[in-house]
């Protein structure tokens, strides 16, 4: 009778699963459809720009540059996967390179094929006008290319910035907080550039220094030699850390616990409270917008834990990682958030990319009566080790309780 029952169970269910088939979801084709499209884009205008399109070159160089860049195209996602996916720090490098090269040769052809028409109707003939292109293009993504490599490598510029707060007490009239943000230690190793940033931080003579995380791309125990200078980083009233994005592609608790480690605050949905002159400021942080959606237990954006038990009438100094954060900050009276994430496109122009996702992609804005935000560009870079028309900092926020801001 029990065999009976299972077996007439086992009948149902088969019926039951023939007669309504599971359904597929479509979105792992898409998104591979989705990416097959944008890396043939990337690397298909080049391609057709500079080696193919009316160029008439000869049928040596037309092979060894298609080879080039089909080598490219294979190795990129293999590349990739490699470095980032699995953690491989040479195919890390090598996939970001290849990334910002292409990135460079793609803005510029489509900007090439513009030249292109204008040659067309000043009456230049093909060959000679699709071989000035290719040529032009070539050029100037050459020199951009060095000198963007340049720009990302060197210690950050110090950009000055004043910011009025009308509730900021006079003890604290002036007060210094010097950003870092995005210093993005990974599988190139700036220990030298880091034990060089630091040290130009400390000749700020800073009151506060704060992280506003994307510290680094790895676990802590790969990176830590370039993380370690951050100890001897000095502000005389408190140095604060929140997490970025990239915390929550490893492991954020343990960089929280490391920073503790190096003598930091991390401002984990938590505030401090410094004083001087017998003025106070609130300094809050939140997790990253993202860090709801990374399944660890305890990690999400969470002002009003960060600003509990503080007092209202205190000015609020907040360390969010996003710009598109500032609408919760907006809702619980912050008066002054300060930013990272956008690195300013870093690689122009895909500043227009991330302005489809962020308020702001640099610079002082105001938001709502109270609150205003400050996005820096970035102490450092993301994968491709360049940086074009849009440079690094070292953010000096002065901050002031009764006199006009400028921006330096």
């Amino acid at each position: 009778m029990v065999a009976h029952l299972c077996h007439a169970s086992t009948v149902t269910v088969g019926e039951a699963v023939e007669a309504a088939p599971a359904r597929r979801s479509l979105r792992p084709y898409l998104f591979g459809v989705t990416v097959t499209a944008i890396l043939a884009l990337l690397f298909g205008v080049p391609w057709w720009t500079l080696v193919l399109g009316n160029t008439d070159w000869p049928v040596a160089v037309v092979a060894a540059g298609t080879v080039v860049f089909a080598g490219a195209l294979v190795a990129f996602p293999v590349l990739m996967y490699l470095g980032h996916g699995r953690g491989i720090d040479w195919a890390a490098s090598t996939g970001d390179t290849i990334l910002g090269v292409i990135w460079v040769l793609f803005a510029w052809a489509l900007l090439g094929n513009l030249l292109r028409l204008a040659l067309a109707l000043g009456g230049v003939a093909n060959p000679t006008r699709s071989r000035i292109v290719a040529v032009a293009v070539v050029v100037v993504s050459l020199v951009l290319i060095l000198w963007g490599y340049v720009e990302a490598m060197r210690v950050p510029r110090v950009k000055q910035v004043e910011v009025v707060m009308p509730r900021l007490g006079a003890g604290l009239d002036r007060v210094r907080v010097v950003l870092l943000t995005d210093t993005h230690y990974g599988p190139i190793d700036r220990a030298r550039w880091s034990a060089a940033v630091v040290e130009a931080v400390n000749r700020l003579d800073p009151d506060i220094v704060c992280h506003t995380g994307d510290i680094a791309d790895g676990p802590v125990a790969r990176r830590q030699a370039q993380v370690a200078p951050l100890a001897t980083v000095r502000a005389k009233l408190a140095r604060a850390y929140v997490t970025g994005n990239h915390e929550y592609f490893g492991e954020a608790e343990g960089w929280l616990d490391h920073m503790r480690q190096l003598g930091w605050e991390p401002l984990h949905n938590r505030h401090v409270v410094v004083e001087r002159g017998g003025s106070r400021l609130v300094v809050a942080g939140v997790d990253d917008a993202t860090a709801a959606g990374s399944g660890r237990p305890g990690h999400r954006a969470d002002h009003a834990a960060a600003l509990s038990g503080a007092d209202p009438d205190l000015p609020v100094l907040l360390l969010a990682h996003q710009p598109k954060q500032v609408d919760a900050a907006v809702a619980h009276g912050v008066d002054l958030q300060i930013s990272g994430h956008t690195h300013g496109g870093q690689i122009w122009p895909f500043h227009l990319l991330v302005r489809l996702d962020q308020p702001v992609v640099r610079g002082l804005s105001r938001h709502g009566e109270r609150t205003q935000l400050y996005t820096s560009r970035g102490t450092g870079f993301w994968g491709p080790p360049l940086r074009i028309f849009a440079p690094s900092e070292i953010t000096v926020l002065t901050l002031r309780s009764a006199q006009p801001a400028s921006v330096g």
